[in-house]
């Protein structure tokens, strides 16, 4: 490299190059650089990055797969069809009641927890319970206002938190939801429960949406890594 430079500095001084600029020079000596460079580093980073991203990506799906590998998602829940929702965060179950209501359920992903006592042999510590929200949609068929019940499905109960009315038409941009449902009335929030148990919404269904979901999660995980893996790919 020393010699290529003193070479292009004798050139340069042999020359009528007095007359060079020293803009002229600096071009000189960075293309003898630019021309003497015998590897493109940053294709080759780039090329042993991704290499590596697509080692681990593959070894995570295989343990995925291998470990918990996901099944089938149900598609029918007593009464109610499971509509599973690929690639999104939540899924739909729908039913008909006595001939008149159509029932609608939007089902989120976990999307909480709280900790509670631990009730197992170390029950010194905190156990964690997940939670996923459920959206309870009742309609009579005729096109008019729907109830709804926004609900806490927990590992082992379903709890309401809000009922309120949903129109259909002309809905306001700040609708009233209605109060907490804990400060209603005893015997109407067991009206309401019962009211919903009677429709197939109750403890049970709260079970299989947790057993529904963890599988969902472990399908969603294992989609993940087969799309960044295949974006990487390209």
């Amino acid at each position: 490299m020393s010699r290529l430079i003193r070479t292009v500095r004798r050139t340069i001084l042999s020359s009528s190059s007095l007359s060079l600029s020293h803009l002229q020079c600096r071009n000189a000596i960075s293309s003898l650089f630019l021309q003497s460079r015998p590897y493109k580093a940053d294709k080759i980073t780039k090329s042993t990055f991704e290499a590596n991203i697509l080692r681990i990506l593959h070894n995570e799906i295989d343990y995925q797969s291998e470990y918990a590998p996901p099944h089938q998602p149900a598609t029918k829940f007593d009464s109610f069809d499971v509509q599973d929702r690929p690639g999104e965060q939540w899924m739909t179950m729908r039913r008909t009641f006595s001939y008149c209501e159509d029932i609608k359920l939007e089902v989120t992903m976990f999307d909480g927890y709280e900790t509670v006592p631990n009730t197992g042999e170390d029950s010194s510590g905190e156990d964690v319970r997940v939670h996923i929200s459920v959206l309870v949609d009742i309609s009579k068929g005729d096109g008019g206002d729907a109830l709804e019940f926004l609900c806490s499905a927990w590992p082992d109960c379903l709890e309401i938190r809000k009922v309120y009315l949903l129109s259909r038409d002309n809905t306001p941009a700040r609708p009233y939801m209605g109060p907490n449902f804990r400060s209603l009335n005893r015997q109407l929030q067991n009206r309401f429960r019962e009211f919903l148990e009677e429709r197939g919404v109750n403890d049970k269904l709260s079970v299989f949406l947790h057993e529904y979901m963890m599988n969902k999660d472990r399908a969603e995980l294992i989609r993940w890594f087969g799309k960044v893996k295949s974006f990487v790919k390209k």
